[in-house]
C-alpha cells in the first residue's frame, strides 16, 4: 500500500490532484480556528472547558470539526449543504418539477444543484442566527458565566451572520474544487476531515483520565471492531442478474449483453442516523427553553436527553429503522428502473418486463433494507452502549455516525485512487 502511495505521487497528474486535495483540507481547518468578529476567543475557550455539549450541539459540532462551538468563521462547517440536499431529494417526491429536472440528465442535475447551493445560503442564515442567539442568551455554553460576544450592537451582530454565511459559502466552493480538481467527492471529503480532525484529541482525553491505558485499549479494540463490521457489510451487496435482447438497429446487431443491478444492503448510508439524531434532539431543545423545575422538562432531561436512558436508545433505533426504508424508497424507485430496463430492451431472467420486474425489484429491496436497518441501528447504539459501560462518555466522536462517514468516505477514495492508478498500468492499492 505504501509502495502504491508512492507510485502515485510519481505520477505528475496524480501527484497535483493529491496534493490540491491536501491543500484544501488544509486550509479548510485553519478557517475551523479563526476567530468570528465579535467574539471574544479567551472568554469562547474557557467556556469550552467548563461545559458539556448537548445532542444536537454536540452533532453540529462533530460535522464542523469542532468549530461551532468555537464560533469560528467556519462554525456552521458542511452541516447547511448537507441539509439542503437531503431537502432537495424529499422535494423531488413533492414537486413534480424537480423529478422532471432528475430525469433530464445533467443540465437538470445542474439546476437542482444550483438550487441546492441557494437553499444552502438560506440556512447558513438561518442557523447563524440561532447559533449567535444561543451564545448571546448563555444557552450555547451553559453554566460559564463569561460574556463570549461582549458587544451585542445590532452590527456586530450583522457581521458576524455575514462572516459566518460567507464561511459556509466558501466551505462550498472548497468542496466542488475538491470535486473538480482534485481526488474523491469534495463535500464527504471535508467531513471525513471534520470527523477525523477530533479524533486524537478524543484519544488523548481518555488516554490521560483514570484507568487512562485499558479505558483507551478497549475503546480502540471496540472501534477497530466496528470498522471491521462496517467495511464488511458497506462491500456487501446483492447483485440482481439482468440481461438485454439482441435488436437490429440499421445493418448493426446491439445488445445481447448481461450485466447486473447491484444492490446494497445499507442503500441509505449515513443519512438515517444523521436525521434519527436531529430529530430526537428535538424534545431536548425545546426543553431548553422551558422552566427547569417543571415537570416536563425533568422528564425529557431523564428519559430523553439522557443517551444512557433505555426510551432514548429505544426510539433512536426506532427513528434509524424507519428513516432507513424511508430513505431507500426515495432514492430506489423499482418502478422507475423496471421501465429504463423494458426501454432498452433488458429483463431479469425468469421476470417479465414491466410490472412484474417493479414487484420483484421491491421485493428485493424489502428484504436487503430490512438487515441493513437493523445493522445500522447496531452500528449506531453499540458504541454508545459500550462507552456508556466503559464510562468515557457517550458525546466522544467514535459513535455510529462517524465511523460510518469515515469509513464510507475512505473506502470511496481508495477506489477512485485505485482506478486512476489501473488507467495508467500501476499496481493499485487492492491485490
Amino acid at each position: 500500500m505504501l509502495s502504491a502511495f508512492a507510485r502515485a505521487f510519481r505520477t505528475p497528474d496524480l501527484r497535483r490532484k493529491l496534493l490540491f486535495t491536501i491543500g484544501m483540507m488544509v486550509l479548510f481547518r485553519i478557517g475551523s480556528f479563526l476567530p468570528t468578529p465579535g467574539v471574544s476567543y479567551p472568554n469562547v475557550q474557557a467556556c469550552i472547558e467548563q461545559t458539556a455539549e448537548s445532542d444536537l450541539l454536540g452533532l453540529v459540532n462533530l460535522f464542523s470539526g469542532g468549530a461551532l462551538l468555537q464560533l469560528s468563521v467556519f462554525s456552521l462547517g458542511i452541516m447547511p449543504y448537507i441539509t439542503a440536499s437531503i431537502i432537495i431529494q424529499l422535494l423531488r417526491v413533492v414537486i413534480p418539477k424537480f423529478e422532471e429536472l432528475h430525469k433530464e440528465g445533467q443540465s437538470g442535475t445542474a439546476k437542482l444543484t444550483q438550487y441546492t447551493r441557494y437553499l444552502t445560503i438560506g440556512l447558513a442564515v438561518l442557523q447563524s442566527t440561532t447559533i449567535i442567539t444561543f451564545a448571546r442568551s448563555g444557552n450555547l455554553f451553559q453554566g460559564c458565566t463569561l460574556e463570549v460576544i461582549p458587544d451585542d450592537s445590532p452590527l456586530t451582530l450583522l457581521i458576524m451572520v455575514i462572516v459566518m454565511t460567507a464561511g459556509t459559502g466558501l466551505i462550498m466552493w472548497f468542496g466542488e474544487l475538491i470535486t473538480e480538481r482534485g481526488v474523491g467527492n469534495g463535500m464527504s471529503l471535508l467531513i471525513f476531515t471534520s470527523i477525523a480532525a477530533s479524533f486524537p484529541g478524543a484519544l488523548w482525553s481518555i488516554a490521560g483520565g483514570n484507568d487512562g491505558v485499558a479505558k483507551f485499549i478497549a475503546v480502540l479494540a471496540i472501534v477497530v471492531i466496528v470498522i471491521g463490521l462496517v467495511v464488511f457489510v458497506e462491500q456487501s451487496q446483492r447483485r440482481v442478474p439482468v440481461q438485454y435482447a439482441k435488436r437490429m438497429v440499421g445493418r448493426r446487431m446491439y445488445g445481447g449483453s448481461s450485466t447486473y443491478i447491484p444492490i446494497k444492503i445499507n442503500m441509505a448510508g449515513v443519512i438515517p442516523v444523521i436525521f434519527a439524531s436531529s430529530l430526537l434532539a428535538v424534545p431536548t431543545l425545546i426543553a431548553q427553553f422551558g422552566d427547569a423545575t417543571a415537570g416536563w422538562v425533568q422528564w425529557i432531561s431523564v428519559n430523553v436527553a439522557d443517551p444512557a436512558a433505555p426510551l432514548h436508545m429505544s426510539i433512536y433505533v426506532v427513528l434509524i429503522i424507519f428513516f432507513c426504508f424511508f430513505y431507500t424508497a426515495i432514492t430506489f424507485n423499482p418502478d422507475e428502473v423496471a421501465d429504463n430496463m423494458k426501454k432498452y430492451g433488458g429483463f431479469i431472467p425468469g421476470i417479465r418486463a414491466g410490472r412484474p420486474t417493479a414487484e420483484y425489484l421491491d421485493y428485493v429491496i424489502t428484504r436487503i433494507t430490512t438487515p441493513g436497518s437493523i445493522y445500522l441501528a447496531l452500528v449506531a447504539l453499540i458504541p454508545m452502549i459500550a462507552f456508556i459501560v466503559l464510562g468515557v462518555g457517550a458525546n466522544i466522536p467514535f459513535g455510529g455516525a462517524s465511523i460510518l462517514i469515515v469509513v464510507g468516505v475512505g473506502l470511496e477514495t481508495v477506489k477512485q485512487i485505485e482506478s486512476q492508478l489501473q488507467q495508467r498500468h500501476y499496481e493499485g492499492f487492492l491485490r
